[in-house]
């Protein structure tokens, strides 16, 4: 882009389009008591501006930073804006009750501390200081985006302080309201007011110094004579002395050392200068003798300008008929100090009612309005009394008084869109129409987005509320809301129209900005750009060869200036119609090519003004056409050789923190980006009709004919639809809206970010300003671009060493904005920055865009769709993006940053790191289809077996997470890396189980490791809780699956084991039983000689395969292992362990305290624990499976037996516990039997069912109760005499139970001879009849029983009784014996 020529300037509106809190003016009403003036008089609206002494250097706090202010009747409105931080509090509306603002009454002063605003109303003066900006901060260095204003404040200002406001109507009443005024501050501090009187001459209040003692002071100035008085004075009028013609129309002072100027034109055309010390007029000239001969003068305009280098500039507007005259004058002064006016320039202007002009060293600037209400603002350099020409500056057209709606465009869509595009309407109209179509009712959300709401809702409600039908076609709605969307737009027409109209100019000497102030909003001036200067300019300013400067030789000038008056002809026969087909094809991304074909052949169809004739006599002159061409292509094109924003990390101490870093700024650059881009947009159209034209008349308008021809067609034309569509993009860019975006959308992005490892990048490490009212342009300005635009100026400044140059620096932000968005151009800071603040709606336009015809950053725009995508939840459209974006890897800045930053170990090329860093991408939003799709697709890239392995890992991993275990399965067998193999299988087994989805598990092949996983599945069942996980079940199931049943079994028995040991609880015993169930059924299913097993060791720990065997895991070294024996179990072993468990399982369920003790019982002992619970079923099982005497249990059931014949009722009630859980005989009862004998018969039938070879099972029962004293039931004595007479007689005798030992040797004797023998289990008495008898007696115990029975003196009867027996039973015997013998 060429430099800006500093001939033309162009309009940009100020405005905001939000009226935020901070920017929202605050009421202030001044109350003199002052009556209302009689009459109606009325003041015409003024503005002014005032900038600080230091705006242009860079590191104070009021660089770029000024006051604008307008009245409007008795208000008073100042705004204090600054272009680097944004102000809060920054507006105040000053309402003067009864009082009239005076044109020219208010002017801003600045003193080292303070700010001081002068005002001088129809009936009173005022003094208001304000802290100056300097001293209300801590640094000069400005450190914050946001600063307060100095109006902040202004409510805790005593505004009706008497030393600061006086009223005067006293001097009203005397000479009529003053017509104009001046304020300035004199010398010393003291308040001066010049008042143009309306009886002629001016009157001077001054008020003393602010806080010093002092009365008010009035001095009037007139010709005749000369008085001042203190208070009480007497006007002039009274005594007579009016004149009209002295009447001042414009006042203007300069204050001097200790004095003051004043100027004041007057009605009789002349210039007077008083001295205020004085009280003289020192000077008086007529400004006729300057005009030419004429009639008629309208109206007069004073200016000053003072720079010490010139001295006192004066500068006077008159009027006349149809032309008015600026006279620029210089103030001199003779060696006898007499004063004069040295003419300097005149220069004239056609124009015929001027708002405001501004003079400045070198140029005279001007602001018009003309007969259709049309702002027209010029400027003119006056110096070296030059005739010269005025200088046009382009001004913003109003909006388009009717919006065309097409067929295919929805009106509702279509008006929203114009009146909230950013360079249309102010807040201030639509919230006022609003109002207007509400009737009334207040905006209380001014946002942009409720606006547009508030807006919709009122029109769609007004059209409603207007149908008196209930049926409509589809076109009949149509028109209904075309005409009431054109009524709301055409009031705020209206309202956007009367707050655009213009009020004053200002011009800022020390830095060159100039601001059209307006009433409802400030415009800034900006420098215009040679190209475009060339296309907006009329004919008459298209003349001069010489001040083009776009090339050194004067006939390509020339050549220039002719393709521009074409293009001009071409813009003006394109209709609207054919500008929106040429609109819709660039938005629709179609070639601009065939669209500009089309709309030649309606020019040429259409041409009733010969357009087509002009254009072809002026492309006969150009005499290169194609250099021509090749020049304004050149200053079209934005691309730079080297790319901006390389690092932005290191900045020169001179930097500028904060320049034009405030919204107001960022707007107006915004708003320059967006006008150049649809003017040159234009142009571009324009310029490529103009090509196609000359290709259609071919030779009759190229000279050379075919070389020429051919340039046109293969190169230039290609290069121009290519501007075309660029700058149709940034003015895409430039209008588009950003979207308000959730905060945990910003969270969630900058992870994403992170993870790509973008989170830190220039473009990307910012802090998010709000969304909601911001232009794309704006945004990403006041993000990422302003940082590397002031990099850039601070490289290059200005040859004249002031960086805050107005022209300069605007000029140049511009210009680097513009090459930042460039689509060309290598940078690829903008989708960056949209992409970081998810304006991702917005990004994927852009693509679109520029998809077909930009051939830059290609795959970077492909990955920067692919996110867009990822946001929609379109996944799989992002993989194919990120693909087609891995081709441009190695070519493209901002995807090869993709490839650095690995921590791990880097793939071995830059598309696998990038193919790794999108992988990782995907799988931080959660899309492992998508993961495991990319990397199918990365694998056939992947040479290198790190890189391979990495790949099926990951793929496995998502499988596995998606459920898809066999494919899983697939993947970790496919890995080529056996390390990480392993930790996939390792990460298999702990999944499946935890899912449940074992039967998977179980059935893959596991070619090659199946060891690695039984090595895992035994670590992790070995190192878990044996109750919250089933690794051992699975085992289980593993090698049952494979038939491997001593495994299987193995594995329940270690199971087994463990819970004994380690799960001391009901539910541990009963799995204990299972297992060892399980672990029996599996050696059943085995041939009896493999029927065994390997007893599993007690501290079982899992070595990991590679592990050293002479250090542990923490690489300590380890002891020598202590070699053991083996164990070896076979079917009867595992019978025992069973039965043991069964038997503690058993006692648990019916004594449950029992379960922490029982598990870790002998045989022994538990055989004890379930004769004391009552279990004796288990505990004689259990001593029949260890061959363990039964002589405990029976010993303990006689126990019982006796505590139940002497036990309580109590006892009796527990007793029916334990005894129901044993297996009694069933015998029939006819009466109701009690515990005790259930007790009793149950050890009956222990002893029935569990006979011994000799009777020990009967002889400790019956020791056992005789010990306790018990009697010997019945039964007992008759079923152990059946077992073992002999040992019941012992018994007896050793409890010296006589008579019972006594009866029972007779009974035995008695059996022995035939008597009752079956009770004794004798088969064969001592009989006569016998034939084989073998018969015995205990003559040992029977001895000592007659013993015991002869020393006892009360048993002689019975002594005597077993002596006749056992005499009775020798003789017997010895018959027998006898007749046996002679038998024999």
């Amino acid at each position: 882009m060429a430099a800006a020529l500093e001939r033309s300037f162009i309009e940009i509106c100020g405005f905001e389009r939000e009226a935020a809190p901070r920017s929202q003016h605050r009421d202030v009403t001044l109350n003199l008591g002052l009556s209302a003036l009689t009459g109606g008089l009325k003041f015409p609206d003024n503005a002014g501006a005032f900038h600080y002494k230091e705006s242009t250097k860079p590191t104070s706090v009021t660089s770029n930073r000024f006051i604008h202010w307008s009245t409007s009747g008795d208000t008073l409105q100042l705004v204090e804006k600054s272009l680097d931080v944004n102000l809060l509090n920054n507006s105040v509306k000053l309402h003067f009750t009864h009082c009239l603002l005076l044109p020219g009454g208010v002017t801003i002063h600045e003193t080292p501390n303070n700010i001081i605003v002068l005002v001088a109303t129809s009936q009173s003066v005022h003094r208001f200081l304000l802290p100056h900006p300097s001293r209300m901060y801590r640094s000069e260095l400005v450190t914050e985006m946001h600063m307060q204003s100095i109006f902040t404040d202004v409510g805790k200002i005593s505004l009706h302080d008497p030393s600061n406001s006086i009223a005067i109507p006293n001097l009203i009443s005397h000479t009529g309201v003053p017509s104009t005024a001046a304020a300035w501050l004199g010398d010393v501090g003291e308040a001066h007011f010049a008042l143009a009187l309306a009886t002629g001459g001016i009157t001077v209040v001054t008020l003393p110094t602010a806080h010093t003692q002092g009365g008010v002071s009035v001095v009037e100035l007139k010709r005749s004579s000369m008085m001042q008085r203190i208070s009480g004075w007497m006007p002039s009028a009274i005594r007579g002395e009016q004149n009209p013609a002295d009447v001042a129309v414009s006042i203007a002072v300069r204050a001097v050392e200790d004095d003051s100027f004043i100027f004041a034109l007057c009605q009789d055309h002349k210039l007077r200068m008083w001295s205020l010390s004085a009280q003289v007029c020192l000077l008086e000239s007529d400004m006729l003798e300057h005009m030419p001969a004429c009639k008629g003068v309208k109206r007069h305009r004073l200016r000053l300008f003072y720079s010490p280098s010139i001295g006192l500039l004066v500068a006077v507007y008159v009027a006349v008929p149809q032309r008015g005259q600026f006279i620029v004058l210089q103030l001199s002064v003779t060696d006898n100090n007499r004063y004069f006016l040295d003419p300097i320039s005149s220069q004239f202007s056609i124009e015929e009612t001027l708002v405001d002009f501004t003079l400045t060293a070198t140029d005279i600037w001007a602001l018009w309005l003309d007969d259709f209400n049309t702002t027209i603002v010029k400027y003119i350099n006056f110096d070296h009394n030059t005739t010269g020409h005025w200088t046009q500056v382009f001004v913003q057209p109003p909006p388009e008084e009717e919006v065309p709606i097409r067929v295919d465009q929805d009106p509702r869509e279509t008006y929203l869109d114009v009146l909230f595009s950013p360079l249309s309407f102010t807040t201030d109209a639509i919230v006022k129409a609003l109002q207007i179509f509400r009737r009334g009712s207040d905006v209380t959300d001014c946002s942009w987005e409720n606006l547009k709401k508030e807006v919709t809702i009122a029109v769609e409600d007004e059209l409603q509320s207007s149908l008196t039908e209930f049926e409509f076609s589809q076109e009949e709605y149509r028109q209904l809301q075309v005409e009431f969307w054109s009524k709301f737009y055409a009031c705020c027409l209206q309202y956007q129209e009367a707050l655009a109209t213009p009020l004053a100019l200002s011009v800022n000497s020390r830095n060159g900005m100039a601001c059209l102030l307006k009433k409802g909003f400030v415009s800034f001036l900006l420098p215009c750009f040679a190209v475009d200067h060339l296309y907006f300019s009329c004919a008459e300013y298209l003349t001069s060869e010489e001040e083009l400067m776009l090339t050194d030789d004067l006939d390509l000038n020339r050549d220039i200036l002719q393709l521009v008056q074409c293009m001009r002809l071409v813009n003006s026969a394109v209709s609207g119609e054919m500008a929106y087909e040429m609109k819709k094809c660039l938005e629709q991304v179609e070639p601009p090519e065939r669209t500009a074909d089309l709309i030649l052949e309606n020019i040429i169809s259409n041409d009733s003004e010969n357009v087509i004739e002009e254009i072809q006599s002026k492309l006969q002159v150009v005499r290169n056409p194609g250099a021509a061409v090749m020049v304004l292509l050149r200053e079209l094109d934005l691309e730079t050789e080297t790319e901006l924003g390389g690092d932005t990390s290191v900045v020169p101490g001179r930097m500028v923190p904060h320049l034009y870093s405030s919204s107001t700024a960022a707007s107006i650059i915004s708003q320059t980006v967006g006008h150049i881009s649809m003017t040159r947009e234009l142009l571009c159209r324009d310029l490529l009709i103009l090509l196609k034209l000359s290709l259609h008349l071919g030779d009759n308008v190229v000279l050379g004919g075919g070389v020429q021809l051919l340039q046109l067609q293969q190169d230039l034309v290609p290069r121009c639809s290519q501007l075309l569509s660029s700058y149709h993009l940034l003015e895409h860019v430039s209008q588009s809206m950003t979207s308000a975006v959730a905060v945990d959308a910003i969270d969630a992005n900058l992870q994403h970010l992170s993870v790509l490892q973008l989170s830190d990048s220039p473009s990307i490490n910012s802090s998010p300003t709000a969304l909601t009212t911001q232009t794309l342009v704006e945004h990403f300005y006041l993000n990422v671009a302003r940082k590397i635009i002031v990099l850039s100026l601070q490289e290059s400044p200005p040859a004249g060493g002031e960086l805050l140059q107005w022209t300069n620096t605007i000029s140049n932000t511009v210009n680097l904005l513009s090459q930042l968005l460039w689509p060309s151009n290598a940078g690829f800071q903008f989708p960056e920055c949209l992409m970081a603040n998810c304006q991702f709606t917005q990004l994927q336009e852009y693509v679109r865009l520029t998809s077909s015809w930009c051939q830059v950053n290609t795959g970077s725009c492909r990955f920067m769709l692919g996110q867009c995508y990822l946001a929609n939840g379109e996944g799989h459209k992002a993989v194919q993006c990120f693909q087609e974006a891995s081709s441009k890897v190695e070519k493209e800045e901002f995807l090869l940053r993709l490839t650095g930053g690995e921590e791990d170990e880097a793939p071995s090329t830059p598309r696998l790191q990038y193919f790794n860093k999108t992988l990782r991408l995907l799988e931080d939003v959660g899309l492992p289809e998508q993961v495991i799709q990319l990397a199918f697709l990365v694998l056939t890239e992947a040479t290198d077996t790190a890189s391979q392995a990495a790949l099926w890992t990951r793929i496995f991993k998502h499988h596995l997470d998606l459920g898809h275990n066999s494919q899983a399965y697939e993947a970790l067998i496919q890995n080529p890396d056996s390390s990480m193999q392993l930790d996939c299988l390792r990460q298999l087994v702990v999944v499946l189980c935890e899912r449940s989805q074992l039967q998977d598990l179980v059935q893959f092949s596991y070619v090659n490791l199946h060891d690695e996983v039984v090595s895992i599945i035994e670590s992790r069942a070995r190192c878990l809780d044996l109750l919250s996980h089933n690794y051992y079940e699975l085992l289980y199931a593993f090698h049952i699956n494979r038939h491997n049943y001593r495994k299987a079994g193995t594995v329940m028995f270690e199971l087994g084991m463990r819970l004994g040991r380690e799960v001391p609880t009901l539910l541990g015993l009963q799995k204990q039983v299972n297992c060892y169930l399980a672990a029996l059924n599996c050696l059943r299913l085995i041939r009896p000689e493999y029927a065994w097993i390997v007893q599993p060791a007690s501290g079982a720990v899992y070595k990991r395969p590679g592990m050293s065997p002479k250090r542990d895991a923490d690489g300590e070294l380890t002891c020598e292992p202590v070699r053991r024996q083996v164990d070896i179990l076979e079917i009867k072993d595992l019978e025992k362990e069973y039965m043991l468990a069964r038997s503690r399982l058993t006692l648990a369920r019916h004594h449950p305290p029992s379960a922490a003790v029982a598990g870790g019982a002998s045989a022994e002992e538990l055989v004890a624990q379930l004769t004391q619970t009552g279990l004796l079923d288990s505990a004689l099982s259990l001593c029949h499976t260890f061959k363990l005497p039964l002589e405990p249990v029976f010993e303990g059931l006689a126990f019982k037996c006796i505590k139940l014949q002497f036990g309580g009722e109590k006892c009796q009630n527990e007793a029916w516990s334990w005894l129901a859980a044993n297996q009694l005989s069933s015998v029939v009862n006819t009466k109701e039997s009690s515990a005790t004998d259930e007790a009793w018969r149950l050890l009956s039938s222990y002893l029935d069912k569990y006979p011994s070879h000799n009777g020990s099972h009967h002889r400790c029962v019956v020791r056992k109760l005789l010990s306790h004293g018990t009697p010997l039931p019945d039964w007992l004595i008759q079923s152990y005499k059946a077992v073992d007479a002999a040992a019941l007689l012992r018994l007896y005798l050793n409890y010296d139970l006589l008579e019972a030992a006594a009866d029972l040797v007779m009974e035995y004797v008695d059996a022995l001879l035939g008597k009752g023998h079956q009770y004794f289990g004798i088969e064969s008495p001592l009989t006569a009849t016998s034939a084989v008898a073998t018969v015995w007696l205990p003559y040992t115990s029977i001895d000592q029983l007659l013993q015991a029975l002869h020393e006892t003196d009360t048993s002689a009867d019975i002594y005597h009784k077993v002596q006749e027996k056992l005499s009775n039973y020798h003789r017997v015997l010895d018959q027998t014996t006898r007749r046996r013998l002679a038998i024999r």
